[in-house]
């Protein structure tokens, strides 16, 4: 089935989704790194505020390592800035480390979509991992079950519960879209609010870095779709009969 051609486009739209996005966000904060905030302030400093100024005392702003590492660990409460963001005072590293920190408002504030994401990780971890092998073995069973009586076969089921655990990796990539939404929007409120975007030109830059990013996301969101509905189709479990 990895020769099929309607998989191989799939993939192919996946992978030009995904180059596109990342040529975006990699333009966007080159092009926001040129433009300097009048406030100042580093990507850590501006993330330091802002926590502050939501009362938020108890998540730790630490350097990473890498390009664009940055991310917000919920369960150690650790804002983890990659260096340049860390360091940085561009729109682009304010920018990033805000969206950041508007995870850390999201968790701090009992965010409902970003609760649910979290819950459901173990399973799409679980599906993006067992999943898709589950309705391969299926599929395998199933062409090798020869019957007329139209009993369901075990490869029926194996197929079945694969699609299911594959479908929270879709879940896991749909819900991802509001929570990152919801977290730029954030960001570009506080920024603005706190004072540390002023020009016109400041906001432009951190809304377009921001846009950018929002765009991985979407392409995540459809890539995973249309693998999972290529499965559902090609596993059969919509004939009951194989």
């Amino acid at each position: 089935m990895f020769f099929d051609p309607l998989y191989m486009l799939i993939m192919i739209v996946c992978l030009i989704l995904s180059a596109a996005a990342s040529f975006k966000v990699k333009t966007a904060f080159a092009a926001g790194k040129r433009v300097y905030v009048s406030s100042g302030l580093t990507g850590a400093e501006t993330a330091a505020r802002i926590l502050r100024k939501n009362g938020i005392t108890d998540v730790d702003i630490v350097k990473g390592r890498g390009y664009l590492t940055d991310h917000y660990n919920p369960v150690s409460k650790k804002l983890v800035l990659s260096p340049e963001v860390f360091e940085g005072t561009s729109a682009s590293s304010v920018g990033v480390a805000a969206h950041e920190t508007g995870h850390a408002i999201q968790h701090a504030t009992g965010y409902k979509l970003l609760r649910f994401r979290s819950t459901i990780v173990p399973l799409a971890n679980i599906g993006s991992s067992v999943g898709l092998w589950m309705v391969i073995l299926g599929m395998i069973l199933g062409s090798a079950y020869q019957a007329a009586s139209g009993n369901l076969s075990l490869g029926y089921y194996l197929a079945l519960i694969g699609i299911i655990l594959y479908a929270t990796v879709f879940v896991f990539t749909l819900v991802t879209v509001p929570v990152e939404t919801d977290a730029s929007r954030r960001a570009l409120v506080e920024l603005e609010n706190a004072g540390i975007i002023r020009s016109g030109e400041e906001q432009e830059s951190v809304k377009k870095v921001l846009s950018a990013a929002a765009l991985t996301y979407v392409a995540a969101a459809i890539g995973s779709l249309l693998q999972l509905v290529y499965w559902i189709l090609r596993s059969g479990i919509l004939n009951r009969r194989d």
